[in-house]
């Protein structure tokens, strides 16, 4: 939403918007292009009555503003469908799906055709280091989205991507997510074709050699080509090759078997394919290997992705969106081969709504097997324990329920050349700043 909002500033519109708890990076990036920000939601911020008022996916009825606008009878859209009638019609589409990774490929190829000099505008859900925005209009006929499975709005039960009408499609990865709106797989399996049906028989779609996930999504109807990426044993037509443990040095081939060696500053076997996800998007617009190459080499990564947020006492503290088993059990196995003789201590908070619901508890003590030692934060509101996650952890864990404790214990554990972790898609109470205060003194 705040990436909506800063393009409808680009375009000339006088935007203001409210939401709870809005922290940093969004929050100094709205403020930076002009946008008033309400927190919490007044009907002060009715007046002057707006031509139209966009409402997020998190707003439900019986939110006095959205009870104010049906009230009234104000214009309302939702994000996705402001978006796409408003900017993204006529539009060469570049979508970014799947349950992993959709931030840092999206981010990737948005840079790629930058780096090409294409101009691409561009919508992430975070933000990349090398435009240090989420958004912007761009000056080409070519935009790349992160798309998302989620619901539309309380009002639009469809999933978000749909609106996005995409000619390149990439399909990440697929896996259950969402528990709070989809029943199981199956469901968002259903979705996932419902957004293959819209890509044209001229656009491309790009998914990965091994799926069944995939394979089932895809066996209900194709009306798209479809090329693959993966492992170079996968017989993938993109596909990669580590050449380092923690995968600083790839090699990248493409349907051709033309390659490219790429030495860059992202970490983990996941990153090589979400960068040769990303490549296949790239040259199905034009860019060529070598140029895409040169540009991953230049990849600066995304704020909140596997970020070294500091150093402090010889402590390297990360700070990680994970919130999902798959993706926890990547960033520790990641940090793991990266450490060295230092251990790795996890952070977690668990707060999406899957994982609040206890959704994934059965996959959650495999999950954190890479680490040296796991502290679990209990928040308030959490649906039942973690009390058995830790039982069946197969790395010492412990339960801290208050934020102070928590940065007072993580501090007290670590030493000199260990990686400390913190994962979490919120803010975390500002856990960040007060545990690099703690070790900094």
């Amino acid at each position: 939403m705040g990436g909506l909002a800063q393009l409808a500033r680009a375009q000339g519109y006088r935007v203001t918007g409210s939401d709870t708890n809005v922290y940093p990076p969004m929050s100094t990036q709205l403020n930076a292009a002009g946008i008033d920000l309400w927190e919490g939601y007044s009907l002060e911020q009715l007046n002057p009555l707006p031509d139209l008022v966009v409402i997020g996916n998190a707003l439900s009825r019986g939110n006095p503003v959205v009870e104010a606008v049906l009230e009234r009878g104000i214009p309302y859209s939702s994000g996705p469908q402001w978006l796409g009638e408003e900017l993204l019609a006529g539009k060469w589409v570049l979508a970014v799906s799947g349950t992993h990774g959709k931030t840092t490929t999206t981010s990737m190829l948005a840079w790629l055709l930058d780096y090409a000099g294409m101009q691409p505008g561009f919508l992430v859900g975070g933000v990349p280091s090398n435009f240090d925005r989420s958004a912007r209009l761009g000056e080409s006929d070519f935009f790349v989205i992160e798309a998302d499975e989620y619901d539309t709005a309380f009002f639009d039960k469809r999933s978000k991507f749909l609106h996005y009408r995409p000619r390149t499609l990439v399909l990440g990865n697929l896996e259950f997510d969402h528990a709070d709106i989809f029943p199981d797989l199956q469901a968002i399996e259903r979705q996932f074709h419902h957004l293959i049906r819209c890509v044209p028989s001229n656009g491309l779609l790009i998914r990965p050699k091994v799926s069944e996930a995939f394979d089932r999504v895809l066996s209900r109807g194709v009306w798209t080509p479809v090329t693959t990426f993966g492992q170079l044993e996968d017989d993938a037509e993109w596909s990669v090759r580590a050449l380092s443990a923690a995968g600083e040095t790839f090699e990248l081939r493409n349907p051709r078997g033309e390659s490219c060696t790429v030495h860059w500053g992202m970490l983990g076997a996941h990153n090589l394919w979400n960068a040769c996800a990303a490549a296949a998007a790239a040259h199905h617009v034009g860019v060529p290997l070598a140029v895409i190459g040169e540009g991953l080499r230049t990849f600066a990564g995304v704020k909140r992705r596997l970020e070294l947020r500091g150093e402090p006492s010889g402590i390297a503290v990360y700070d990680d969106f994970a919130h999902h088993p798959t993706a926890i059990a990547c960033t520790l196995e990641t940090m793991a081969k990266r450490a060295g003789s230092g251990s790795v201590i996890a952070v977690i908070e668990p707060r999406s709504n899957s994982m609040r619901a206890g959704v994934h508890a059965d996959q959650l003590p495999a999950a954190t097997r890479m680490a040296d030692y796991v502290f679990w934060y209990q928040p308030p509101g959490l649906d039942g324990s973690l009390e058995r996650i830790v039982t069946q952890s197969q790395s010492p864990s412990e339960i801290v329920s208050d934020i102070n404790e928590l940065a007072l214990k993580v501090a007290a554990k670590a030493t000199a050349g260990d990686s400390v972790v913190i994962m979490s898609n919120g803010g975390f109470g500002g856990f960040h700043e007060l545990l690099l205060d703690m070790l900094e003194a």
